[in-house]
């Protein structure tokens, strides 16, 4: 039988136990904030009644643990992140699989992934550095607790767009919505459980170390990006431009003839598949990574 919201909780991640830990989170959260909003306004028109005696009607109206788990298994068939990866085909030969990775979404979001990632490590790292050394040196002064509560509470909005951000170029299902928060729970409750809840702080440290995660994806793929399409064009530019096909400022400039132009061509087209398997794996290492700093249960 369910007597509070926290039976309720319970057996809905129960009933959710198989699914993904995204999906169980938000589940979780949508339940909580309406059987909460729903017992508060109960309260209010029937203040005699305890939660024991006025949740069945909530459930009622709301849905079973079962059948809401269930609405949210047949809701994720239809929602999956678009890069998501796809069902299982039949073998393919190691041919096909290595040139095929141009034709696979999650390679081409996960190398964009690798070059904005630069960007948002450093946002990351500014903020959460900046919002740190401000809400220490605050803390003595009358403004200090807001302060640092603004602060945290901006951490759990960045990991919620984070987490779009890396569902959208990376196929990982992430939340889709913020952990619900009691509006009754005073100030300094709600500033507590912020400060003791280690999604918080998981958030801030995946946020620190995006910095240097993105200063050496950005620096690796630019290098191996800028290689392969520089020798796949050099038989090009080098005839019609008269430009050295190198990277060095050599005295006299180094151009490829004859057979050399076309190996480096053939070199540089395997590179650039390289780098394209080469950043889905590293796509799907990121967003393993991402789920486990970002997803709190």
């Amino acid at each position: 039988m369910i007597n509070t919201v926290e039976d309720y909780l319970a057996q809905l991640r129960k009933e959710l136990a198989a699914a993904d830990p995204a999906t169980i989170r938000d589940a979780g959260a949508d339940a909580e904030e309406y059987l909460r909003d729903a017992l508060g306004k109960a309260h209010q028109a029937q203040p005699n009644l305890t939660d024991a005696e006025t949740l069945p009607t909530i459930i009622e109206k709301y849905g079973s643990p079962e059948e809401v788990a269930a609405a949210y298994r047949n809701a994720e068939k239809h929602t999956a992140p678009y890069r998501a990866p796809a069902e299982p085909q039949k073998q393919q030969s190691s041919l096909a699989a290595f040139f095929g990775v141009v034709a696979d979404p999650r390679a081409w979001g996960a190398l964009f992934y690798m070059f904005v990632s630069l960007g948002t490590g450093i946002a990351y790292f500014t903020w959460a550095v900046t919002g740190l050394s401000l809400s220490a040196g605050l803390f003595i002064l009358i403004i200090g607790l807001p302060f640092a509560a603004l602060f945290l509470l901006s951490i759990r909005g960045i990991s919620i767009l984070e987490g779009r951000v890396v569902e959208a170029l990376l196929g990982v299902r992430m939340p889709r919505r913020a952990p619900f928060q009691e509006k009754q729970k005073g100030v300094w409750a709600r500033f507590k459980a912020l400060l003791t809840d280690r999604y918080t702080w998981f958030s801030l440290l995946y946020m620190i170390v995006q910095l240097g995660l993105g200063i050496t994806y950005f620096t690796v793929f630019t290098v191996l990006m800028a290689t392969s399409l520089a020798l796949i064009a050099a038989p090009i530019i080098q005839p019609t431009f008269h430009y050295p096909a190198t990277f060095f400022d050599n005295n006299p400039p180094l151009f490829f003839n004859g057979w050399w132009m076309a190996l480096g061509a053939i070199i540089g087209v395997a590179l650039f598949f390289v780098t394209m398997h080469l950043a889905r794996w590293t796509g799907r290492l990121h967003g393993a990574w991402a789920k486990a700093m970002l997803v709190r249960l």
